[in-house]
């Protein structure tokens, strides 16, 4: 069959290709309902009909896709399957437009698409999973080669691991690359199909294959998934998001061994079990490494680190639409050391640029400035809770609504659930409509129904609130000795695990513990700590003490303070100039892997190797920037 440029025309000459005889045939099987699914054409409408006329009744009757659909099921049939291969890759051809405009459009649809506005990033490469971020002769490479071969080009297809602590923008850049791929502007000609999947979303599938997944990316339940399977595999990229909220939590896997369904598909995936031709993009936080390290094979390691200073500033003054406004929360941010450091990740920039635009609102007066996360986390909350004397409705007083966001959050982390239905809310006397500014919802087509999901704004909400429920339990009697068993617990998973990072919940809590005093707590959150609570505290405190572990940031923060604009090359999402930096260090590992020259602390300056993944020297932060919005607010 001739090279044809569209549907209609490759049917007309895959019409034309067969002989008499197999026209004949062709023709006989079109009275088939049963074939087709659905009723046939009769014989008196297709007696005398020549090539011609037959393509145009197909197409009238079924539309041009359709018809196209109907052949292949008889060119099938009939084991013509050269016909049926070029027929195949002209129809997915056009699907591929058809799928590239769902992408372009589902982003559009986005209450803060990714394309709505965009900062630069800085990313780092690294040797290994593991290993620290040493001194090295670099130069730099584009996204845009990031899976060409490069110098082995025997080693298979590529996989590539961005990790990043919560908040520095993995998520928005997965994003960004599905639409500049849908756009035309990244890898033209590189990849048929590039496949966004969110590993907190996709645990909503009802069935646990490759088809299925393949569907729910597509957003279309007559996607030829089949044939985009069948047809150049190589051509295909998937970005999995997120791979740390696909893992079930230390004692669910205790009680049930072995990966969930959707874990196990999506597994066989990385550890190239399926589709060992596709290429793969993966982001986690770091302390999903040690899970996900055991299933990759010749991975390349980035490092995503947050906002530039420049981009940085920017993104305030982009947040700020009055500009006086601008000015003040950069005078605040600037004149705080911490704050302004904390906010080159993109999550706590957008938290502290909500906070200081929630206080200049209301007429408030920041008099106390953070000196930790926690601290930015507890004005945010204190900010954005209902008032303690707030008689309109009285579901949504302070002191109720706190202690429903503690339960769900403790209750989604001691379950490794990220979403949750109305009843969820319901059952912890939540409101989601009227709590934007800590939850947002999707909806979720099932079948014919619609439903609603709702989730915390960001995964470390979801940890912070986790922390607080130890501190608001109903029954204060029993308060002391509950969140003692609590701290003894995570204190007991964290030896158990081997691990030597800290989550974000005991990070929290760690912090809260260090405060000299309770009172500015008690008053901004309306509720007395217990003095067997402060006890509980101080031994919690005493305990992590006497446990090396690693606090969140301490990565980013610590090469943010290094000469940056000497070692990392910005990732430009708007013109999809990402830049990286690769290795020239003959002395590396012999993978063509990446590392960063950089000087760290006297104690990470180390000989370079790669570690397990379980005692690797990367840090958690908080807060990935989400895609809702509230009241005003702006993400990014």
């Amino acid at each position: 069959m001739a090279l044809a440029s569209n549907p209609r025309e490759a049917l007309l000459q895959a019409l034309n290709d067969l002989e008499e005889y197999d026209f004949k045939i062709l023709k006989f099987h079109l009275r088939d309902g049963t074939l087709l699914g659905g009723p046939g054409l009769a014989r008196g409408e297709l007696e005398g009909l020549s090539r011609v006329d037959l393509a145009s009744r197909l197409i009238s009757m079924y539309g041009t896709q359709e018809a196209v659909k109907v052949v292949l099921k008889v060119l099938k049939v009939m084991n013509l399957l050269e016909l049926v291969d070029q027929l195949s890759h002209v129809c997915l051809n056009d699907y591929r437009e058809i799928y590239r405009e769902h992408v372009r459009c589902l982003e559009e649809r986005q209450e803060e698409g990714v394309d709505h506005s965009y900062y630069q990033l800085l990313l780092v490469a690294k040797p290994c999973a593991g290993s620290p971020i040493l001194g090295q002769e670099v130069d730099s490479v584009t996204v845009e080669a990031l899976f060409d071969p490069g110098e082995k080009p025997n080693q298979g297809p590529p996989t590539v691991v961005i990790q990043g602590s919560a908040g520095t923008g993995k998520t928005t850049l997965a994003r960004k690359m599905v639409l500049d791929w849908a756009t035309g502007a990244l890898y033209p000609g590189r990849f048929d199909y590039v496949f966004y999947v969110s590993c907190r979303e996709v645990t909503l599938l009802q069935e646990s294959t490759l088809d299925q997944l393949l569907i729910w990316c597509c957003g279309d339940s007559k996607a030829p998934v089949a044939e985009i399977r069948r047809q150049q595999p190589e051509r295909l990229l998937f970005i999995l998001d997120g791979y740390d909220e696909l893992q079930r939590s230390y004692a669910e896997r205790l009680r049930r061994p072995g990966p969930s369904p959707v874990e196990d598909m999506l597994h066989r995936l990385i550890r190239r079990e399926v589709l060992p031709l596709s290429s793969l993009l993966i982001t986690t936080r770091p302390l999903a490494l040690r899970n996900l390290e055991p299933l990759l094979k010749q991975p390349r390691h980035l490092h995503i680190l947050g906002f530039s200073m420049e981009e940085k500033e920017r993104y305030f003054r982009s947040y700020f639409t009055d500009e006086e406004q601008a000015r003040k929360a950069l005078d605040i941010a600037r004149g705080n050391d911490f704050l302004y450091k904390a906010c080159q990740i993109p999550g706590i920039c957008w938290v502290v640029c909500s906070w200081l635009k929630g206080q200049m609102e209301r007429g408030g007066v920041v008099s106390e400035m953070p000196s930790d996360g926690t601290d930015i986390f507890m004005a945010y909350v204190s900010t954005f809770l209902p008032p303690s004397d707030n008689r309109d409705c009285s579901k949504l007083t302070r002191d109720k609504v706190l202690k429903g966001l503690c339960s769900l959050a403790a209750e989604g982390i001691q379950h490794q659930r990220f979403l949750f239905e109305e009843a969820d809310l319901e059952k912890h006397n939540l409101d989601g409509p009227s709590l934007a500014a800590f939850l947002s919802s999707i909806d979720y087509q099932e079948g014919l129904n619609i439903k609603k999901f709702y989730s915390f704004r960001h995964i470390s909400f979801q940890e912070f609130f986790h922390a607080m429920s130890y501190l608001v339990k109903e029954d204060e009697s029993q308060l002391g000795e509950g969140s003692l068993r609590e701290v003894n617990r995570l204190l007991d998973e964290k030896k158990q695990v081997g691990s030597e990072e800290m989550t974000l919940s005991m990070q929290f809590l760690l912090d809260i513990s260090k405060k000299e005093s309770s009172s500015n707590f008690e008053l901004m959150f309306c509720f007395k700590v217990s003095p067997s609570l402060k006890q509980d505290l101080k031994n919690f405190k005493e305990q992590m003490s006497s446990i090396k572990h690693k606090k969140t940031w301490d990565l980013e923060l610590s090469l943010y303070e290094s000469n940056m604009k000497n070692l990392l090359k910005s990732v430009q999402l708007s013109d999809v100039a990402f830049k990286m930096v690769h290795s020239k260090n003959k002395k590396s590992p012999s993978r063509n892997l990446f590392s960063v020259k950089t000087s760290l602390s006297n104690k990470q300056k180390e000989e370079q190797k790669c570690p397990a993944a379980d005692k690797n020297n990367i840090a958690e932060t908080p807060m990935e920037a989400s895609n809702g919005k509230d009241r005003g607010t702006k993400e990014l």
